[in-house]
């Protein structure tokens, strides 16, 4: 049977009491879709352009303590972004993943040092790959940034995983659509595998002025295939994009464009 997901494209605030109450309203309606689990993006804790040390929680502390609740009371598997305290007094932009047999976290390894944004300023990276099992599915981590290099998406195929799921809070600026899209369309490619990914709404479609040069949204989440092809997608605007990835794809993909199998560079002898 297919793994249905849903990918629930929205923009979040600073207030991660308010951010919770939206989760809760989306987790509901992607259950009752019929989804086992459902995507949001990064940052759904708070906002990028909110000071993050104030806000960050442990993985125990109330915030993730209630969106597992959420995912408990739906009955089905929740990925949500939020930031947790890092050792150095930074914090890490963590997702959280979690539910009816998954109880896991992924700290974002690649950060967002690029187009005049200095993620790592506040932000202190993780170092592991991580992945889950849904239903037979295993299920790869990443996180916005992490979608430009191509190797930790291998590292999820290497790992078994058929699908990785990417929130994202993507910035804005000329290009950047079109950047999000390719990209996108070739880490599915390239480690053959389905791709789901989510992002912030922009802001501006959900009637919120964005400031300063915080990467905020662009929206155009999309379900990808293994073969590159986008199965699903959205505008830019909030939606809840529901589709059905079939695992046994994959396998096919493989036999056809067997990419992973044929690599020379960077396999482990």
């Amino acid at each position: 049977m297919p793994l249905r997901i849903a990918l629930s494209q929205l923009t979040t605030g600073p207030d991660p009491a308010s951010n919770l109450a939206v989760l809760r309203q989306e987790t509901q309606r992607a259950a009752e879709a019929g989804a086992r689990l459902v995507v949001f993006p990064e940052a759904a804790m708070a906002c990028f352009g909110t000071r993050l040390g104030p806000i960050a929680e442990p993985l125990d502390g109330p915030w993730a303590t209630e969106v597992r609740q959420i995912a408990k009371d739906a009955g089905l598997v929740v990925v949500a972004g939020m930031f947790t305290p890092a050792p150095d007094g930074r914090v890490t932009n963590t997702l959280l993943a979690t539910g009816p047999g998954v109880e896991t976290s992924y700290d974002k390894i690649h950060l967002y040092d690029a187009f005049g944004f200095a993620e790592s300023k506040t932000v202190a990276p993780g170092s592991e790959v991580v992945t889950f099992d849904l239903d037979g599915a295993r299920i790869g981590l990443a996180t916005c940034y992490d979608v430009r290099f191509p190797e930790l998406f291998r590292a999820h195929a290497d790992a078994g995983a058929v699908l990785s799921v990417l929130p994202a809070s993507w910035g804005a600026g000329p290009g950047k659509r079109e950047q999000w899209e390719l990209l996108t369309r070739a880490r599915a490619l390239d480690a053959t595998v389905w791709l789901a990914a989510v992002g912030q709404a922009d802001p501006a479609a959900s009637g919120v002025t964005a400031a300063g040069s915080a990467p905020t949204g662009i929206g155009h989440s999309a379900l990808i295939g293994p073969d590159g092809t986008v199965r699903e997608r959205l505008d830019a605007g909030p939606g809840l994009l529901v589709g059905d990835v079939d695992t046994e794809e994959v396998t096919a993909v493989r036999r056809t464009v067997s990419v992973l199998a044929n690599r020379r560079l960077g396999v482990n002898p």
